[in-house]
């Protein structure tokens, strides 16, 4: 046999999509895995074209789910960014949109059973050690993805999955603030490092020269603006306490404006080194809570709300996306948990193949 056969389904979850796998069907160790993976997606090619991976950050994602050990959760969610065109596979952050397929593909994977017409999923992040709560439409006990949901960046609708995010305040470095300040200066770019759900660097987007709301190509094309936010990035990753994130997708980059259809404030996202299609799900969360703290590069850019919980609307460049939040300010701001509804859709399934001289399997 010349190639070795993986069972997966292959998601969309939210606004991103990748191959969902049982944990148990890959590599134990890490350095196996990260070839399997880059042989699963055709990382190192522009449009993935000896691999299932789409071309862009978004579909060059994978899930690995597994029975959780710890006591609360039901299902652990292991992820990992594949890069499109270099031979890298970051596993220090982990992805919102994906996990908005967990619920779905854990049952899928026969990893759950579904309780009623709703069933309730406890998922922990193995990345960062988030704990996230599910819920999926199981009507009468049988899993479905009809329904009446529709979310920006994804054509049509599907059925409702609300995730509720828990103890997200400093998930990958400890603190809300990693640099225990509200607001820094790199390379003269004033910013706010936080951290909730991911760790981002947050910037006002006039301090680069940008209105906030250009288009996701016209950011892409700006090859200055993108060198110096990657300086920016870099020199804050470090004062994070990250270490050199040169290579990382984490901190992920942030740009905030005044809103200008109808939301709270507008934003862009960076994955870092392309602009987001939409918005990522932990992003969007870091946003939010950046946006309800005085203090932050935020201030003057939107008219805070006073009571929580708070809609929080963010826009990003195909449309909103909401964020509610439930949180104290008591002098400082306190975030207690933040929800967002999605949707996903089983696309496929089976086996994907990888050549058996990189890995011959169990």
């Amino acid at each position: 046999m010349t190639q070795t056969g993986i069972p997966y389904v292959f998601m969309r979850g939210g606004t991103s999509r990748g191959p969902y796998f049982n944990r148990q069907d890959l590599p134990e160790d890490r350095k196996t895995l990260a070839e399997v993976l880059l042989a699963v997606i055709g990382a190192g090619h522009p449009i993935n074209i000896d691999g299932i991976g789409g071309g862009v950050a978004v579909t060059t994602k994978v899930a690995m789910l597994s029975p959780s050990d710890d006591d609360w959760a039901d299902v652990d969610y292991f992820f990992a960014q594949v890069s499109v065109e270099d031979r890298l596979v970051d596993f220090k952050p982990t992805c919102g949109n994906i996990l908005s397929g967990v619920g779905p593909a854990a049952v899928e994977l026969g990893l759950v059973q579904p309780t009623a017409d709703e069933t309730e999923i406890k998922i922990r992040l193995v990345n960062t050690g988030a704990r996230v709560v599910a819920r999926i439409q199981t009507p009468g006990g049988v899993l479905t993805y009809d329904g009446d949901a529709q979310i920006a960046g994804v054509p049509g609708t599907a059925a409702p999955i609300a995730l509720s995010f828990m103890e997200v305040v400093g998930s990958s470095t400890g603190a809300l603030l990693p640099t225990g300040n509200l607001r820094d200066t790199f390379e003269g770019i004033e910013v706010t490092c936080m951290d909730v759900a991911m760790p981002m660097v947050i910037a006002r987007a006039t301090d680069f020269g940008l209105t906030g709301h250009e288009t996701v190509q016209e950011l892409d094309e700006n090859k200055d603006f993108f060198a110096r936010m990657e300086t920016v990035r870099r020199a804050a990753g470090a004062a994070m306490g990250m270490g050199d994130v040169s290579k990382s997708v984490t901190p992920k980059f942030g740009l905030l404006a005044p809103a200008r259809a109808g939301g709270s404030i507008c934003t862009r996202y960076f994955m870092p080194w392309t602009t987001h299609p939409s918005m990522a799900v932990t992003g969007s969360q870091c946003l939010a809570s950046c946006a309800l703290t005085p203090g932050t590069v935020a201030d003057d850019l939107l008219e805070r709300p006073t009571e929580s919980p708070a809609n929080i609307v963010l826009e990003h460049a195909s449309g909103t996306i909401d964020v509610l939040v439930d949180f104290e300010i008591n002098p400082d701001f306190t975030l207690t948990s933040a929800g967002l509804l999605r949707t996903a859709r089983k696309l496929a399934d089976g086996h994907v193949y990888v050549p058996a001289d990189i890995w011959k399997g169990h």
